[in-house]
């Protein structure tokens, strides 16, 4: 029997489409050959659908104490905001677009009868449209013909939504199918469109979610015809048949971030980054959006993001020289870790870990994480959550790693000072338990405290605060409510450095002026004698002010 088109079939439709994804996620990255052959366009599909699906978990977890659950237009728009802010690689980009464009639609369409399944082929060939308009170079071939042809079925269709969402999927299966005739590069590899792939195993879902049935149908991946796997991805690898790598030449960089800024200043972003390189996508609105450009000056791509308002969540990727099919050369070791702010992240980066940049109430996925020890490219990882929210996760993380074959050691870091300590002990050159227990204990001898600015009038462990208060949290408890800044972090760091200490490590926020670590510099220098102090720029997204005391 049918259901109906509401909240708890997007819900369903979210998990079931991130189950066909990561059965067949690999599949999807072995017939990756366009825009660039690097083997990852199934990954980031499944990366960016999960941000999605956690986003419509997080929509009903806030109805659940309340008895209730969110109406259609808050699942599908969490979902699509969800996609955006997770959106990986250029199909997770056109994918977070498309699902905007189908929340468009559907925010406003009632739940049954022929008026949800009106909204529903509305809502595809809304989705269609907005992908065409974020691609700067439309290219036929691609996923996007898949989602028009999708659209085109829907609207021949006749009943209710799940009839309008299995005739949007059967048209997107023979689309696919055409693909290799219509873009060279698939046809001389043999293969169809990966993301148009993905694309089909979404739609899939969706009739699935909407029918109570199970899609059964094969997808044709080679000219030659179907294989008998359900959501149609891939068998033969790029390249197997000698077919070159279509990006040689190309540009050197992925360069993806999110970026807020009003509509004139991203029109203009678009017509810089376009001169800039190519594969460019910009979706998003209302504020916010996900940029992802291909370019030989990733600096350039960055800086065009903040001239153009407040970029984050920068991942640059380097593409590397020749066929980008084979894999780099693995390290023996490396470290990855979760930093709140550019500035962090940066000096992370320069540190030689690799960061995985977020912001605050937006925590990575295990996914996130997994893909970003792959991009590690080592034998051994040494993972640095820095925040206890993210101990489960970076645990699920850390046991996929370890699936495909990578030595991970989960270093229990509960704060980003934490995670500085542990980077400055660690040396590859030692044997890989005796770098995880230095880096373990220097975290373990490092205590922290995060300063922030109390946002409504609360009960605390230091007792009532108002908003606007400055609250001194020392190891995630609040021990002091100030007046200010300046005193509040004297305060804190008295209480701090009175069971002893050697360094303190100050983190500033970007809107936090300098003259305030020079302030707690002279008085950690005037109070407590032989203690050393070093300040490092956080960046946007930090906290005011974070301390470490080792």
């Amino acid at each position: 029997m049918p259901y109906p088109l509401d909240a708890a079939a997007v819900r369903t439709w979210c998990g079931l489409a991130l189950e066909a994804l990561g059965r067949e996620r690999e599949r999807i990255d072995a017939i990756n050959v366009y825009p660039v052959a690097d083997g990852d366009t199934g990954t980031n599909l499944y990366l960016t659908l999960e941000s999605a699906a956690r986003a419509v978990e997080a929509a009903f977890d806030g109805h659940g104490s309340a008895g209730t659950q969110p109406d259609l237009a808050a699942a599908v728009g969490a979902m699509a905001h969800g996609a955006l802010i997770g959106a990986r690689g250029n199909s997770g980009t056109i994918l977070a677009q498309l699902l905007r464009g189908m929340a468009q639609v559907l925010a406003a369409a009632p739940t049954g009868g022929s008026g949800a399944a009106d909204a529903l082929r509305r809502a595809l060939r809304r989705a269609a449209s907005a992908a065409y308009e974020a691609v700067a170079h439309p290219v036929e071939g691609t996923v996007l013909t898949v989602a028009t042809a999708a659209a085109d079925a829907a609207e021949q269709s006749a009943g209710v939504a799940a009839e309008a969402a299995r005739a949007a999927h059967q048209g997107a299966v023979k689309a696919l199918r055409a693909t290799p005739g219509q873009l060279a590069v698939l046809g001389q590899a043999g293969v169809v469109d990966a993301g148009g792939c993905g694309l089909v195993a979404l739609l899939g879902a969706l009739a699935d979610a909407l029918s109570g049935e199970v899609t059964a149908e094969p997808v044709a991946v080679q000219a030659g015809g179907p294989v008998p796997e359900a959501a149609g991805c891939a068998v033969t690898p790029p390249g197997a048949d000698g077919c070159a790598d279509p990006h040689v030449g190309g540009p050197a960089f992925e360069v993806i971030y999110l970026l807020e800024a009003g509509d004139a200043d991203v029109a203009r972003l678009r017509d810089r980054l376009d001169r800039l390189g190519d594969s460019l996508v910009v979706v998003g609105g209302d504020g916010l959006w996900n940029v992802h450009v291909h370019v030989d000056d990733a600096g350039a791509a960055v800086e065009a993001g903040i001239e153009a308002g407040r970029p984050y969540r920068i991942r640059i990727t380097h593409f590397g020289a020749g066929p980008r099919a084979k894999e780099p050369a693995l390290a023996p070791r490396a470290v990855v870790a979760v930093m709140p702010g550019a500035g962090l992240a940066a000096l992370c980066a320069d540190a030689g870990a690799t960061p995985v940049t977020v912001r605050p109430g937006e925590p990575p996925a295990s996914g996130e994480l997994v893909q970003a020890i792959r991009q590690a490219h080592a034998r051994e990882v040494m993972l640095l959550p820095n925040d206890p929210e993210l101990r489960h996760t970076a645990a699920a993380a850390a046991e996929q790693a370890r699936v495909e074959g990578v030595r991970v050691a989960l270093i229990p870091t509960r704060s980003a000072v934490q995670g500085l300590a542990a980077l400055a002990v660690h040396e590859p050159g030692r044997s890989f338990d005796q770098d995880m227990v230095a880096m373990t204990a220097a975290a373990g001898a490092t205590r922290y405290a995060e300063l922030a600015v109390a946002e409504h009038r609360a009960w605390t462990m230091a007792g009532v605060c108002q908003a606007g208060d400055v609250l001194g949290l020392i190891d995630g408890d609040v021990v002091v409510i100030g007046p200010d800044l300046a005193r509040t972090a004297m305060t804190v760091l008295d209480r701090m450095l009175s069971a002893g200490g050697e360094l303190v490590t100050l983190v500033l926020g970007a809107d936090v002026p300098a003259s305030l670590a020079e302030g707690l510099e002279r008085h950690v220098r005037e109070r407590h004698l032989a203690v050393d102090t070093v300040v490092y720029e956080g960046g946007a997204h930090a906290a005011p002010l974070l301390i470490g005391v080792e």
